[in-house]
């Protein structure tokens, strides 16, 4: 584990910067440097998963009963690999719109460094992702040219509560899949690193995008709430629909035709989304950013 110091700072920041000032202190003494601690060398096993199996998009359907069990395993190498390029994608979004929030602020803002702070670990994770993915032996997977498209709008458009929240969804249904991982010892040990280092550097980022919602939101009248509330559920359907490409079926050995409608009538994968993001609903239910429009996306994704 890697970690550095930082000089004394201002004691006597108002309130408003105390959690960044944590956050700050937080990173500099708990960080990690993935070129370094996740075993990059050592060959693939092939043995182990790349994800726990319960959270495969076929797990629970007669299709699953069927496959051998090294199908199983490679059919969650693949998902894995998926989840991960969608993870950078939205990382990719993420810091975009993270950079033009912060743009011309006070640079001696402890919030101001704590956003560069973020954005590095970031880079870090996508880098960390991309090799993930392809030690794990999957091509790169990408999201559908529509997702794409307004994963541009979104990065460009998107400001203030409806930018925080949406990276809030995005961190917390991965943070909820990735700790079941991290402790699988079905998983292969490298894949079980990344997961423990993305969940550990991304417990600060959720910290600070649910203080950052909560703040934006203060003023915020009801035709701001109801906007921002659609917004973000339309993110969040796009992100969480984009999380297992349909290659990985076919990449996998499968019958693609047959996998994609076992996978979408799969009450078992719907039922571990919805109890993955109790936690999230809860939060944006109490920001009241649960409108009925929004509950539309939401059920759509089967994040409640």
């Amino acid at each position: 584990m890697a970690s550095s110091t930082v000089p004394p700072r201002n004691q006597h920041r108002s309130g408003k910067h105390e959690v960044a000032q944590r956050l700050l202190d937080s990173a500099a003494k708990l960080a990690y440097d993935p070129a370094t601690e996740v075993d990059w060398e050592t060959p693939l096993d092939k043995d182990f998963h790349g994800a726990s199996p319960e959270w495969s998009t076929l797990y629970g359907t007669a299709y699953w009963e069927e496959m051998t069990e090294a199908q199983r395993k490679e059919l969650t190498r693949q998902e894995a690999a998926s989840v991960a390029s969608t993870g950078i994608w939205f990382e990719m979004i993420l810091q975009q719109m993270v950079l033009r929030d912060i743009y011309a602020k006070d640079a001696t803002d402890p919030e101001f460094q704590w956003a560069l702070t973020e954005i590095a670990e970031e880079c870090r994770h996508s880098i960390m992702f991309a090799r993930g993915a392809e030690k794990l032996g999957a091509p790169p997977y990408r999201p559908h040219r529509a997702a794409v498209e307004l994963g541009r709008a979104f990065k460009t458009l998107a400001f203030g509560e409806s930018a925080y929240a949406a990276i809030l969804v995005a961190e917390e249904v991965l943070d909820v899949m990735q700790r079941d991982w991290m402790r699988d010892e079905r998983v292969v040990p490298f894949v079980r690193t990344i997961n423990n280092i993305h969940v550990v550097e991304e417990s600060r980022h959720m910290k600070f995008a649910r203080d950052e919602t909560r703040k934006r939101l203060r003023k915020a009248g009801f035709v701001r709430r109801q906007i921002s509330s659609l917004v973000v559920a339309i993110a969040s359907y796009v992100i969480v629909t984009s999380m297992v490409n349909k290659k990985v079926y076919k990449n996998a050995g499968l019958d693609s035709e047959r996998a994609l409608a076992e996978a979408a009538a799969n009450e078992h994968h719907k039922s571990m989304m919805r109890s993955s993001c109790s936690g999230l609903m809860e939060f944006l239910a109490s920001a009241r950013l649960l409108t009925k429009p929004a509950l539309i996306f939401y059920k759509r994704a089967h994040l409640i």
